[in-house]
């Protein structure tokens, strides 16, 4: 630290060691918060969207399940399933007002779903046994409500994906519906996601006593694809199990890849810290050239010289990564609380919720985020360290001596 910043040293070499250390800092700082960020983001799409999603789901491999219930009785007698639920669903659209908007409808027994999604939960207007005890009636998400401009009361024209064929000619089917209620996750379901009773999606779709599969629950959604997989080799033939990897997996991998893409750019910045370190010490080592040939000639080796330059580089980089970490964790443990001040000091929202369905940047800390940014910085500035320090311990004496 003496050599690296003493005043009556080179003053250009002590600016050089002073931005590489902060560019060290400034790169883990900013890399630990935006990867806690970038988990934030991740956990509340999971915890909103798999909210309505159940953990797997028993079909058939062709056309529908017939006699569903002795299957769901089956699969509630297995341990690692907490509950099952049938339902039917296909793709609608909703017209009322002028306006259309495609739908996923969803014909679901009201007193099973409890137990297999929490869309119940998420009710804001009305409730699902409406479901049960008005006929023909409809939960919508809230901005599919918005979006046809209809609430608790009106009435909507559903039009279905098969042909009814009258005197008259060949008609698309539909049906009015009545609204009964609303629900929001404050997620993308609630701009597509409608709901009916299991009897009246069994009779808009023509299913008789059927359903299109059965729904699963299971004790922990991390798991359970692998309880899920285990439980398929019992089922009889001509089903399957999917689970919700399947269905919603492919948006949580690209989340997931967008915060390693995001990281590696991140990392670049640390890159060019560390790699500022090659500067300092070839500048050192250039300034210290008489003092390592006196060094050798009083019996040290040239892997001691070496050490002394290692030691000095990652001496800096450690400073560095250690103030950033601080830092970064500071950053991400109160990054609300940062956001809500500079949104009350300027005026502005930074989050409108009806845009992004959050009022503030959520952020989770994780302990491997940051034990993984300190490694791969660590890594990085002993690679640039190595080059400057074998280059000092290849000095030869007599070639410096011979002028000094």
């Amino acid at each position: 630290m003496r050599y690296s910043f003493s005043r009556r040293r080179n003053r250009f070499a002590s600016v050089i060691a002073t931005v590489s250390m902060l560019g060290m800092v400034l790169g883990v700082a900013s890399l630990i918060t935006v990867l806690s960020i970038m988990n934030g983001f991740a956990g509340e799409l999971r915890e909103r969207i798999l909210a309505l999603v159940p953990h797997g789901f028993v079909v058939a491999q062709e056309g529908r399940v017939d006699g569903w219930t002795e299957l769901a009785g089956q699969l509630a007698a297995q341990p690692d399933v907490l509950a099952v639920a049938p339902y039917l669903a296909d793709k609608v659209i909703l017209a009322s007002r002028g306006t259309a908007r495609g739908a996923n409808l969803t014909a679901i027994d009201v007193e099973r779903q409890a137990g297999v999604s929490g869309v119940g939960d998420a009710m804001v207007a009305g409730t699902l046994a409406e479901l049960e005890q008005l006929p023909f009636s409809i939960v919508l998400g809230a901005a599919l409500a918005r979006g046809l401009g209809v609430a608790p009361g009106d009435s909507l024209e559903v039009t279905l994906p098969s042909l009814t064929v009258t005197p008259l000619g060949t008609f698309p089917r539909s049906k009015r519906l009545h609204v009964v209620g609303l629900f929001a996750v404050n997620a993308q379901p609630d701009s597509y996601q409608a709901y009916v009773s299991l009897a009246t999606g069994q009779r808009l779709f023509g299913a008789g006593d059927t359903v299109d599969g059965l729904q699963l629950r299971t004790g922990d959604l991390m798991t359970a694809p692998h309880q899920l997989a285990a439980l398929a080799a019992g089922l009889p033939p001509g089903v399957q199990v999917r689970d919700w990897t399947q269905t919603q997996g492919s948006l949580f991998r690209a989340v997931k890849m967008e915060k390693i893409m995001v990281g590696l750019l991140l990392l670049s910045v640390v890159a060019v810290a560390a790699f500022n370190i090659v500067s300092t010490l070839v500048m050192a080592v250039a300034e210290k050239r008489g003092d390592i040939a006196v060094l050798r000639t009083m019996g040290a080796r040239s892997g001691e010289i070496m050490a002394i330059f290692l030691a000095h580089g990652l001496g800096l980089a450690c400073t560095g990564i250690g103030v950033g970490a601080v830092l970064g964790v500071a950053l991400a443990s109160h990054i609300a609380r940062l956001t809500a001040m500079l949104e009350q000091w300027f005026g502005v929202k930074l989050f409108d919720p009806s845009v992004y369905f959050i009022s503030e940047l959520p952020a989770r800390l994780q302990g491997q985020d940051v034990a993984a940014v300190i490694v791969a910085s660590l890594l990085l500035s002993l690679l640039a360290s190595v080059y400057p320090a074998w280059r000092a311990s290849r000095i030869a004496p007599a070639e410096v001596l011979r002028y000094e």
